[in-house]
């Protein structure tokens, strides 16, 4: 699995296009999953799946589409939420990126559109 990891606008789809090849057919929001997920090769805004499960929970299910390519928005960069609901979110999509990162066999971190690789090769 490739993660991409970055902040909201910052070229990681834009990267699965270009660099990887992915269809943007063959791409699903995480937080609209009633759609089929049997053709998705990558599944972006996956922070999204901790706004109501655990992140072990987030990462079963990840296992159980085998996506090739995984991109989450970093989150937890700006201001602190005064709502403790947004803050425990964010803490909890800091861990699943965390899991991602330790499962993934590449992690390339997206700033400004540019990669930075922080782990393996494509």
């Amino acid at each position: 699995m490739i993660l991409l990891v970055g902040g909201e606008g910052a070229g990681k789809r834009t990267f699965s296009q270009r660099t990887l090849g992915i269809d943007s057919a063959c791409m699903i929001d995480a937080s609209a999953l009633a759609g089929d997920t049997e053709d998705a090769l990558a599944i972006m805004h996956v922070q999204e799946l901790v706004r109501v499960r655990q992140p072990e929970e987030a990462m079963s299910w990840l296992a159980a589409h085998h996506p090739d390519v995984v991109m989450i928005d970093e989150v937890g960069c700006g201001v602190v939420p005064i709502d403790a609901g947004e803050r425990a979110w964010r803490e909890r999509s800091g861990r699943l990126g965390c899991l991602l990162a330790e499962r993934a066999d590449t992690v390339v971190r997206l700033v400004c559109g540019l990669p930075q690789m922080l782990k393996g090769e494509l």
